[in-house]
This record gives structure tokens, sequence and C-alpha cells, in this order.
């Protein structure tokens, strides 16, 4: 890659647009692996007024921050809200239901921020809101389940 394939700028990221149901919402450009980041995944997302871009969740192995680039919106983090606004940076270490987050535009203008994250080989999330837990590994390995479906080690062994 050349120097020119390492620098993007905001208004050259061409965004996706992702919906899912009446909460979510968002467009979204991963700009990590385009730019060539092995170890960090960053993205730039905008989020319409009264939507969030993805569940409340916690990672286990992968740390998370957020840059408020433009507008204002609401944090939620563990059984805390805040309000949040362009400038703020945002600190999303690894845990438990204490550090799940989710980023909500309560506002009526658009909600722009990057995030950036540590990419791990193998990452377990939670999702306290629906109880799920995510298992992910890799390019193929993507699990959903909730603690009720467990089974034992030695389950068919």
């Amino acid at each position: 890659m050349t120097i020119q394939d390492r620098v993007v700028n905001i208004d050259e990221l061409a965004l996706e647009h992702q919906t899912h149901g009446d909460k979510f919402e968002s467009r979204c450009a991963r700009v990590g692996a385009r730019l060539g980041a092995k170890e960090l995944g960053y993205s730039y997302d905008v989020l319409p007024p009264g939507k969030t871009g993805c569940p409340f969740h916690s990672h286990h192995a992968e740390e998370e921050m957020f840059f408020i680039v433009s507008g204002s919106g609401l944090l939620r983090y563990g059984s805390e809200t805040r309000k949040i606004r362009a400038g703020d940076f945002i600190c999303c270490p690894t845990g438990g239901a204490e550090t799940a987050h989710q980023i909500v535009n309560d506002s009526s203008e658009p909600l722009a921020f990057v995030s950036v994250s540590t990419m791990m080989p193998a990452e377990v999330c939670e999702y306290p809101d629906s109880g799920k837990i995510g298992a992910y590994g890799g390019q193929t390995l993507r699990h959903m389940t909730r603690p009720s479906h467990a089974v034992d080690y030695w389950d068919g062994e």
C-alpha cells in the first residue's frame, strides 16, 4: 500500500445504510480494513434522529472507544446514562454488564462518531437488554445464544 492508500477523508467515505425495525438505523463505513489496519478496527457512523446503531452490549475481549464528531445524543453505560456531544471521547473497556454501552441519538439532528476497537481473534459479547450472549471467532464462527440454552461440557462426548 502507498501513502495515498493509508489516508481517507470522511467526505470520501461511501456510507452503507443499515436498518433493523423501528429502533436501529445508521449509515456507516468500516475504515480500518480499507486502510490496511491490522490491530485496530475503526469506523465512521452517522445515526439519524431517534435511532441507535446497535443493541446495548459489552465486550469480554475487545476494548472500544468513540469520538463524537458532530451532533449530540445519549450514552447508555452500565446502569447509567449521560448526555454526549461533539468533541467527547468515550472509553468502553472490557467487562460484563457493568461496561455495556450504546449510543442513542435522542436529538433532532444527525449524530456522527468515530469508533475504534482492538481486533481480537475471538470475542464474547453480552446483550443485557435481550439476555443474549454472542461468541465470535475468525471469519466463520458467529453464534448467538442465551445462558438458559447451555449444555454441559461433556454433553455428546
